[in-house]
Parts: structure tokens; C-alpha cells; sequence
């Protein structure tokens, strides 16, 4: 039978964030309704997967029929259905497929890669250190780290933490973040119709052009020192691409995906794992035993004077199971980003319709009782076995899974390996003078991903 609501056909405008009071929500929902259920955003009509099993049947077993991305209009209304996240179709994999290779062919997954990090984390280490213990906000500089690596993967460059360009460009990422989870603009998405009536949806549109403007300035410059035989990065790789195909009058190598593809990479590549890396920092401040207890392995298993490497991931179990349990806990992607059916599919006794939004909540796997032994607690014992031995566990897909998996998982592991065990290599992390570990918050901060709330930290350096 056709898939109809099991919940009341309510307004469910979740005034708040959508990964707080929105995932919060429909995770109770799934609670009470199970784990296939309808729910109506205004007029809009969305199909609710939870739990692993369920979303793991429906993006790996049934990969091609949830494998669309949904029409959301404020990024209809922004990428016109051009670049990576929220394109279609023979587009979407045209691109997704130039990006995959792209990334691996500047480094990624490669030692080359590594040694971009590593370099980065330098820089990083020299700004925490002129703080000299005194409490700092480490929301931008984080920030600009993390965005240095994808930049000089897509321009072959990074840039100076004080860049006013830079840190512009960051501004905007940043306030857009934090817009998209708005109400406002989750009512713009259920009546589309009204935006005018919306001032944040014209802000994030106003900032995305911004945003545009100063990516067209690096285009030209690429453009006019181009060489085919010294490409620096992404956007060389794509011009390039541009020349081979410009007798082709339908090539998906256009300038609308040029100026998309850059900027979904630079957004993703900066958002989620600096905030991530902030989740960890303020957990390490949370729960100083942990901390310690990764300071003492590392003490270990690496030789005075120096740095993790990813070669020594296999020889720190524990340190490899807190960033996991950081990217379970922080969960800061909790609805994922949601997909819809390309065809009509029968899908576990239910025929959901083409075309129709589907959320897969991730937060339901990150949180489910029967594959965690404590979901509500942070406890790197999750992915620790009797032996104190890292093990793997399925039900951990903080970059979802299947065909809309995130092209950039490969470097984020990376980076939040090396960023992260490497400054707590340097440094031992604490709460502000009078504040005390119980009183760090932990709640969400609203946006579109899952951001700690605004705090300071004292990086003190190690003896």
C-alpha cells in the first residue's frame, strides 16, 4: 500500500534547530510510530528512516532508488541544482565522480596529503602556544586551519589566519551555517512561496553571491596563469577539464559547476571537521581522565620530540577510539542531508512514492540502543574490545553511507587524526580559571550542523 502518515497530520514547524528540536523530535516519533514513518513540514511531505538496519537497507540495498537528493528551495534557490551536494542525476555523477578522482590525484588518502596536514598543524600549534596558557576561542582559528587543507587542494595555496579575505570568506561560511538551521529559513523551505516575507533566506542568498564573488576572482587569476602541465589543484584540474570538452555543447564542465563544485568542497571541507576538532577539545576539558589517559599512550608508543603520524593510528587504540566516540557523541550531522526516490520502490511492506524528501536520521544510529552500550554517554569503550583493542563497529556512519556518502571522508579522517592527537600532543587542555569541569556546556548551539555553544579554552603546553 502507498505509504501514508502514520503521525496526525500536524504542522511540525519545529521552531528551534532542526538538529535539536527537529532531530529530537522525529527521534521520538520513531519511538512511538517505528522506524518507516510519514511526517508533513507544512505542505511538504517527508518519509522518516531510523535505525541502522533500516537506513542500511535503504542506502546500500536500495541504493539507486534513495540515491536522489531532495528539491530543499533555499538550495535550489542558491546552486540552481549546479556542483556536487545538491545536484542531480547524470550531473551529479559526472561531478561526484571528477571530485572522487581529483582528490585522490592532489594527494588525498596519500602521504602527500599528510605532510599538508601536518604542516598546517604547525601553524595551528604556533598560535595556540602565543596564548601562553591564557583562555582563547578557538571557533575561528579552528576554522581557518581545517579550510587552509581543502584550499590548497582546490587552489594549490593556504592562506595567512590574519588574510581579511580569508577571514571573510569564513564570516560568511560561518553565518550562513548557522542561518540554515534558522526557523526562518526552515519555514522558507515549507512555503517557498512567502520568502519575501523571510529576511534570513535573503541573507544566506546575499551571502552565497559574496561568497561567489570572491571565488570568481580566484577563477580569473587560475585562468590567467594556467598551465596544463603544472596543475595546482581543483580548480586547474577543471579548467582543464573545460579545454578537453569545449566542443561538447552539453559538457556538465561549465562555470556554474566550476564555481558550485569549489564551494561545496570549501564548505564541507571546512565546517564539519573543524567542529568536530571543538567537540573534542571541550570533551577533552570535560572529561581530563581520557585526556590523560591519550597523553600517557601516545607517551608510549612515539618517541620524545615527536608527532603522531597516521602510521601510528594501528599503535593508539585509545586514541583512535576517542575520536570516533567524539564523532558519535557530537553527532553534528544528525538528520544527514536529505535524500528522495527516484522511482516508485516497495520498500519493507510500504510503497513510497517518486520524488518524495526522505530523512535518513542518523542521529537514530549514532544513538541506537541495540548497537551501543551506552548512546547518551561519551565512552570511548564503544569501539574498545576486551583487550583494549580498537574494533570497528557498523552502526558508525557519521558520513552517512551509500551513493550520497560524503566525497570528503577520506580526507576528514585524516585530518581529524592528525589535528586532533597532535595538539593534544603539545598541549594539556582546561576550563578558563573558575570554571569547573562540570559546569562546561555541552548542549547544541543552533545551526545546521551540531555546533559546541560558545567557550574558551586554556591550551597549557606540555613538560
Amino acid at each position: 500500500h502507498l505509504l501514508v502518515s502514520k503521525v496526525p497530520q500536524v504542522l511540525l514547524f519545529f521552531l528551534q534547530s532542526p538538529v535539536t528540536a527537529k532531530s529530537d523530535n522525529i527521534s521520538f516519533l520513531s519511538e512511538k510510530y517505528g522506524n518507516i514513518f510519514t511526517v508533513h513540514f507544512g505542505p511538504r511531505k517527508a518519509v522518516v528512516l531510523a535505525g541502522y538496519e533500516t537506513i542500511k537497507d535503504a542506502l546500500l540495498n536500495h541504493a539507486e532508488e534513495f540515491g536522489e537528493r531532495a528539491e530543499i528551495p533555499i538550495f535550489r534557490k542558491t546552486t540552481h541544482g549546479n556542483g556536487i551536494a545538491f545536484s542531480h542525476g547524470e550531473l551529479w555523477k559526472t561531478m561526484r565522480r571528477f571530485t572522487l578522482s581529483t582528490l585522490r590525484d592532489f594527494g588525498v588518502g596519500k602521504k602527500t596529503i599528510e605532510v599538508r596536514i601536518f604542516d598546517e598543524l604547525n601553524f595551528l600549534i604556533n598560535y595556540f602556544e602565543s596564548h601562553q596558557g591564557k583562555p582563547f576561542d578557538t571557533k575561528v582559528i579552528l576554522n581557518s586551519a581545517v579550510s587552509n587543507v581543502i584550499c590548497s587542494i582546490l587552489f594549490g595555496e593556504r592562506f595567512e589566519y590574519e588574510d581579511p579575505i580569508f577571514l571573510t570568506l569564513l564570516k560568511l561560511l560561518n553565518e550562513n551555517t548557522k542561518l540554515l538551521g534558522s526557523p526562518m529559513v526552515q519555514l522558507y523551505n515549507f512555503y517557498p512561496s512567502l520568502g519575501f516575507l523571510f529576511g534570513a533566506p535573503k541573507t544566506v542568498l546575499r551571502n552565497v553571491d559574496e561568497l561567489n564573488a570572491f571565488l570568481e576572482k580566484f577563477f580569473k587569476e587560475h585562468r590567467q596563469e594556467f598551465n596544463e602541465n603544472n596543475l595546482t589543484g581543483f580548480v586547474d584540474a577543471f579548467l582543464m577539464k573545460q579545454q578537453q570538452e569545449s566542443r561538447n555543447s552539453h559538457t556538465h564542465f561549465h562555470n556554474e559547476n566550476l564555481l558550485f563544485s569549489t564551494l561545496d568542497l570549501f564548505a564541507a571541507g571546512t565546517e564539519t571537521t573543524s567542529t568536530t576538532v571543538r567537540w573534542g577539545l571541550l570533551l577533552m576539558m570535560k572529561y581530563p581522565e581520557i585526556q590523560r589517559r591519550i597523553q600517557e599512550e601516545m607517551d608510549q608508543v612515539i618517541e620524545p620530540g615527536q608527532m603522531p603520524m597516521l602510521e601510528d593510528r594501528k599503535k593508539l587504540p585509545y586514541t583512535d577510539a576517542v575520536i570516533h566516540e567524539i564523532q558519535r557523541f557530537s553527532n553534528i550531522v544528525p538528520m544527514s542531508v536529505s535524500r528522495s526516490t527516484s522511482t516508485d520502490v516497495n520498500f519493507r511492506g510500504y510503497m513510497i512514492p517518486k520524488g518524495i524528501e526522505v530523512i535518513p536520521l542518523l542521529t537514530s544510529v549514532l544513538n541506537d540502543k541495540s548497537h551501543w552500550e551506552t548512546p547518551d554517554q561519551f565512552n570511548p569503550s564503544h569501539f574498545l574490545d576486551a583487550d583494549g583493542s580498537f574494533t570497528r563497529k557498523e552502526a558508525f556512519i557519521p558520513f552517512s553511507i551509500g551513493r550520497r556518502a560524503c566525497v570528503g571522508e577520506g580526507l576528514a579522517k585524516m585530518e581529524l587524526f592528525l589535528f586532533f592527537a597532535g595538539l593534544l600532543r603539545k598541549f594539556i587542555f582546561q576550563p578558563p580559571p573558575g570554571v569547573a569541569k562540570a559546569d562546561l556546556d555541552l548542549t547544541a548551539d543552533v545551526g545546521f550542523t551540531l555546533n559546541p555553544m560558545p567557550h574558551l579554552i586554556c591550551a597549557v603546553p606540555r613538560e
